[in-house]
């Protein structure tokens, strides 16, 4: 009589392949998860907070019925995100009577997370024909000369729009586009180039 050859069951090779790559595709999910929820609790992108500080003409003449000056604005900028914030494309305007008379492009940056960046904005404004009927309407309050109290006469009023954007970057992988603005009215006394005041939204 032969002897009977012992047979061997071979594991189902198949069923452990898929039984592994599903138990992979599930812990992956669950990783995924989480990592959104942790991205849209604790490192949601948040808006720039901008404020305004002073507004300022350093030099002012008028000649012949046109004006021109040297534009200064002192800005804050705050990063309210948990990851850097690199702007590239930040630029600041001025409008008078619905046109445009002033431009500058902001130097490219980064602001660290939770950190405030004071930045400070000047340039030459090329001459343009000057109104002096213009007379400001709601603005904050007038700056005093000390000596007459509020200053008055005719006055012109221009606006400065503020314009900033860039990407937050988070955990080296995520990135979000940013954008903030602030426009602010500016009431100018065309005598001597004082600001009256100004008012931002």
């Amino acid at each position: 009589m032969g002897k009977n050859k012992p047979h061997h069951n071979k594991p189902p090779s198949g069923r452990t392949n898929l039984a592994s790559c599903i138990v992979a595709t599930i812990f992956l999910i669950f990783i995924l998860i989480i990592i959104l929820i942790v991205y849209f609790t604790v490192f949601k992108p948040k808006e720039l907070t901008l404020t305004v500080n002073a507004i300022q003409l350093p030099t002012f003449s008028i000649a012949n019925g046109t004006v021109n000056f040297t534009f200064s604005q002192y800005v804050t900028v705050r990063n309210t995100n948990r990851g850097v914030f690199n702007h590239y494309d930040s630029s600041l305007q001025l409008i008078y009577a619905g046109n445009q008379v002033g431009f500058m492009f902001i130097p490219a940056g980064k602001i660290e997370a939770g950190k405030t960046e004071y930045m400070a904005a000047t340039f030459s404004v090329q001459s343009f024909p000057l109104s002096v009927n213009q007379q400001p309407q709601n603005l904050g309050p007038t700056v005093t000369d000390g000596l007459n109290g509020f200053r008055v006469g005719p006055s012109m009023e221009i606006e400065s729009r503020l314009e900033m954007a860039g990407k937050v970057r988070f955990l080296h992988f995520f990135s979000h586009h940013v954008e903030a603005g602030t426009d602010c009215r500016v009431a100018i006394a065309v005598s001597d180039g004082s600001v009256l005041g100004f008012h931002c939204i």
